[in-house]
């Protein structure tokens, strides 16, 4: 038998993001032995010992932010050279795959994709021009365009979208589907009350996620719901905002900030409702483990609706009226929801990452042997 092809999948660090948990979900239901993951990455990750012992390679370079424009331009060059053993290379930078795709075209990868996860840019002015820049050298130099939503594919591949793959968030949804044993262990680990209304957040700590606006939503429902409890699962930037806000709000004890967990299949048994108030997404996978868990989910009208996987359990509001979230949510404190789902339609819709991964390791391989 020979050896599998090897795919160079391009991030910053292989932490718990969206991006990064979707790969994850792909890397461990595919056929390793014919196809197999590689990663160039700037910084380390929790993921990269895991990818070790599946086999992938990790390779490192320094990131802009550390390098510079032309120490990060040089880096991704030098190495881009010396690798010619790759012939696909999937870059999940968003706007900055522009830079990592190029470097690949001069390197004559012959499959360079470019894979959209988001539908904005963070950070500053700066930041921003800096990022369209990168972004406008992907429609020249990408020879595949990958998207988690039509959204996102619009957003960074303007007139090319319509040649986007749509490759779905998939989850393993074995791993989600409701268990009371599993609720109940979780309520004893964090000290909360059968009775206790709990909400859930999980997401990094940044501008995006809005956590700071969902401390208002959640501060105004202690009022009403004085047993209730807000779950927030991730790090980031703003942590120690988030602590100060929680501090002037009163909130101490009525929010635990849960850090970064591997057990967010867990996490989400012990919650009622899931609250995600983003201000941009492309297809947030926490969003999709929610929905598989069998949660009522309140999002931000800002989202995609490509987000709502049909099962009855996803409201849009609008980020504008702090009320509106407040009332919904006590509407459903007083509701008895099944937390069971069709997971038959689930897998129907492509959420299922065993379908998910069977389509991208298709791809791959086609791909792959074309290029030969």
């Amino acid at each position: 038998m020979g050896s599998p092809l090897r795919v160079l999948h391009v991030v910053v660090n292989m932490n718990r993001g969206g991006a990064e948990t979707l790969i994850m979900n792909l890397y461990r239901n595919i056929d390793r032995s014919k196809v197999q993951f590689d990663f160039l990455t700037c910084k380390e990750g929790v993921f990269d010992s895991e990818i070790i012992s599946m086999g992938g390679k990790i390779h490192r370079i320094p990131y802009v932010t550390d390098a510079g424009h032309t120490g990060f331009i040089r880096a991704l060059n030098q190495f881009l050279k010396r690798h010619h053993e790759y012939k696909i290379i999937h870059s999940h930078m968003d706007k900055m795959s522009g830079f990592v795709l190029r470097a690949a075209k001069k390197a004559n990868i012959p499959v360079r994709i470019a894979h959209s996860h988001n539908t904005e840019s963070e950070g500053g002015f700066t930041s921003r021009t800096y990022k369209w820049y990168a972004g406008s050298k992907i429609n020249a130099h990408a020879t595949h365009y990958y998207a988690c939503s039509h959204a996102a594919a619009k957003w960074l591949f303007k007139n090319k979208s319509g040649e986007a793959f749509i490759l779905k968030n998939g989850i393993e949804t074995d791993k989600f589907k409701f268990s009371q044993q599993i609720r109940n262990a979780i309520r004893r680990e964090l000290n909360l009350d059968k009775d206790t209304l709990v909400l859930g957040h999980v997401g990094r700590m940044a501008p995006q996620k809005n956590q700071l606006h969902l401390l208002d939503i959640f501060a105004g429902l202690n009022k009403q719901i004085a047993n209730s409890v807000l779950l927030i699962a991730g790090e980031g930037p703003l942590r120690k905002e988030i602590e100060a806000k929680i501090n002037a709000l009163n909130l101490n004890g009525k929010v635990k900030l849960l850090g970064v967990r591997d057990d967010i299949d867990a996490i989400l048994q012990g919650i009622d409702i899931f609250v995600f108030p983003s201000i941009h997404e492309g297809l947030p996978v926490t969003l999709i483990e929610a929905q598989g868990a069998g949660l009522p989910c309140l999002i931000a009208d800002t989202i995609t609706k490509e987000a709502d996987m049909g099962s009855g359990l996803v409201d849009y509001l609008p980020l504008t009226d702090t009320a509106i979230w407040i009332k919904r949510i006590v509407s459903l404190d007083k509701q008895i929801r099944p937390r069971i789902i069709d997971y038959h339609a689930l897998s129907k819709s492509g959420y299922d990452i065993k379908e998910t991964a069977g389509q991208t390791q298709a791809s791959y391989l086609a791909l792959g042997a074309a290029a030969i």
